[in-house]
């Protein structure tokens, strides 16, 4: 470590953040989507949570890695004190900060949950972070990690999720499924879209290759804004449908670029593309997220143990 600086005295899990109840939908769309989107789009996607009861696991999930994250931590003797802060809904990124200040916190790891990087996927909470320190004022400083992509525990624990899949189709069958890698879509007007796209890419052959896939792909999902607008493609529902009308029955889809279950993942994957599939003549199976798994959570501590390490 770098002897003119502080040592680490916490870790800051940063996360997207969720609606916890039905009323909290409407104010967390319209503070995520800022007036960006038409209300009519607004209220269809607030009805895709009411459909899973008005609430997003987001939150509950993110907590559940940062306590797994803080015991791993502690039992590695490195005994950090772990915050969760969230970019859109509570505790907020703004809260969270004062509160580690209140705490005495001074220089911390920052760790965001999201696989791959872009603007609006890495940037954005590096931005979002800096913001709410300037905000309020604290004395805190926060050194991120590197993204979790390539890491092998994160890899592990992917290729689980998928060798359960495997195993519930019939062995004579299994051979001939085809699994398909979803990240969120982006707009290739990000500015990292390249760099997005090739991390995806880069995960999803490393869990082929930790499986021996015969076929296998990357599609994106959950795509929005303009239909004019070029995002990254194909789309899962496409993907599916020629798959159907090349006759493949079974198909693995597996969301590899989210760490756990959010409404895009349940409506767009369990809901959306299980409709094309049965559409399709297709026998579909998603495989579940990673979540607070301890080979992700093992991840997520080497990611820490090494930006202690290069500080």
């Amino acid at each position: 470590m770098n002897k003119q600086q502080d040592p680490f005295d916490a870790v800051l899990v940063i996360a997207f953040g969720g609606p916890e109840r039905p009323e909290d939908v409407r104010p967390f769309l319209t503070r995520v989507t800022q007036g960006r989107v038409p209300a009519e789009r607004l209220e269809s996607v607030a009805h895709h949570y009411e459909l899973f009861g008005g609430r997003s696991p987001v939150n509950e999930v993110t907590f559940s890695q940062a306590e797994a994250l803080k015991r791993l931590l502690k039992n590695q003797r490195m005994p950090l004190a772990v915050y969760v802060g969230m970019r859109n809904w509570h505790p907020l990124l703004v809260d969270t900060v004062q509160q580690m200040s209140r705490d005495g916190v001074k220089r911390a790891v920052g760790v965001i949950l999201s696989v791959y990087q872009s603007k609006s996927s890495w940037d954005q909470y590096e931005m979002d972070v800096a913001k709410a320190i300037t905000d309020t004022g604290v004395d805190l400083s926060v050194a991120y990690t590197k993204p979790l992509f390539d890491q092998p525990g994160f890899i592990h624990t992917v290729s689980n999720r998928v060798q359960e899949c495997l195993e519930k189709i019939p062995q004579s069958d299994r051979g001939a499924a085809h699994v398909v890698f979803t990240a969120h879509s982006l707009p290739h007007r990000d500015p990292q879209v390249a760099v997005y796209a090739e991390q995806a890419d880069r995960s999803a052959e490393a869990v082929a290759k930790a499986l021996a896939l015969e076929h296998w792909r990357v599609a994106y999902q959950s795509r929005s804004g303009r239909p004019q607008d070029p995002w990254l493609e194909p789309d899962i529902n496409e993907v599916l449908r020629k798959l159907g009308a090349r006759g493949v029955n079974h198909v693995v889809a597996v969301p590899i670029g989210f760490v756990c279950d959010n409404i895009e993942v349940l409506y767009d994957l369990d809901i959306e593309a299980m409709d094309t599939a049965r559409k399709s003549g297709i026998t579909f199976l998603r495989a579940k997220t990673v979540n607070d798994d301890p080979s992700f959570i093992e991840a997520l501590g080497a990611l820490v143990g090494t930006a202690v390490k290069d500080s």
